[in-house]
């Protein structure tokens, strides 16, 4: 099979799963704004209920990601050509959303992941007129994904929508790795001290160095010396972390260490997944880290499983991360 015939393929096949995704995104939450939730303590109220004071914790707890719609902005997937990923964001009025505010240096932070919390990317689309949101596809290779749409309506509240994209093709599932406080990564190595705690805001401090020596002249990347995600192994509920300081406020150091306030919503397993900017460069830190204690029964690291192949697919590279 031709080159030409592969991604023609690969594009009919990654049009149809996007759909199909889409249907995925809706069984996590309403499309429909019946019983929207929140993520900021107020929980909305559903036409028809008696008391639009009750308070429903299972509900404005949700983390963000879980949901394809939210108070009213649905994550929408619109057909793209192969190589390239789409979207839009569809607002109350059910019109393309076209004003965003700036948040992180940005307006979108579409970030990627794999179901097995491998092949993570995080990258910015460009806005077109129309509110269809598009960049080189992160997807760098089979398998079920799930993309995170980050971002801000103008006149709205911070949300972050999620939706499963299926890419055909072989592969075998990647076990998680185990929980390290260290890793290395481009020549660096980061140490992470500190243990997240479910329920509470806990410091995690994530400190860069290389050759054996300290990094001390961090470059600012998306607003702060860092930039951290974290998922929950499972649903891969999305954790936007934040920094504690900023460059330029005059008590911030640009490294060796970067410290962050995370507040994870349950016992166990994480990914997190350190963006940092370093000799012109971002790299990439991931750490594996376990919340809490996880119920009986509940592993702690992934099994290695492996899928059927699926007809019609190509192989578009290895899993791994990136930025844009």
């Amino acid at each position: 099979m031709n080159t030409v015939t592969r991604l023609g393929g690969f594009a009919l096949g990654l049009a149809a799963v996007f759909g199909a995704a889409y249907g995925i995104g809706q069984v996590a939450g309403p499309a429909a704004p019946v019983a929207e939730s929140r993520h900021d303590g107020g929980a909305a109220h559903e036409p028809g209920a008696s008391d639009p004071g009750e308070h429903d914790e299972s509900v404005d707890r949700i983390p963000g990601g879980l949901l394809v719609s939210d108070r009213g902005y649905t994550l929408e997937p619109v057909a793209a050509p192969a190589g390239e990923f789409a979207f839009r964001i569809g607002g109350p009025d059910g019109r393309p959303v076209t004003r965003y505010d700036v948040a992180h240096d940005k307006r979108m932070h579409l970030i990627v992941a794999r179901r097995d919390l491998s092949g993570f990317r995080h990258v910015h689309p460009d806005l077109a007129p129309d509110g269809t949101w598009r960049v080189a596809s992160p997807l760098v290779g089979p398998g079920q994904w799930r993309a995170f749409a980050d971002f801000t309506p103008t006149g709205g509240e911070p949300l972050t929508l999620g939706v499963d994209v299926t890419v055909p093709g072989a592969l075998t599932e990647r076990p998680l790795p185990a929980p390290a406080s260290s890793t290395t990564v481009d020549g660096y190595t980061v140490t992470l001290t500190g243990t997240p705690q479910p329920g509470r805001t806990s410091p995690l401090t994530l400190t860069i160095s290389r050759d054996g020596q300290p990094v001390t002249d961090l470059e600012p990347y998306l607003g702060a010396y860092g930039h951290l995600v974290a998922l929950r192994r499972g649903d891969l509920a999305y954790l936007h972390v934040h920094p504690d300081g900023t460059p330029g406020d005059g008590r911030t150091r640009p490294g060796p260490a970067v410290t962050f306030l995370a507040e994870v919503p349950s016992a166990g397993s994480y990914r997190l997944y350190l963006d940092f900017r370093h000799g012109g460069a971002v790299h990439t830190a991931e750490f594996t880290v376990v919340a809490g204690t996880p119920t009986a029964g509940t592993p702690t690291t992934a099994p290695t499983q492996s899928g059927p192949a699926p007809t019609g697919g190509a192989d578009h590279g290895t899993p791994g991360h990136g930025h844009n």
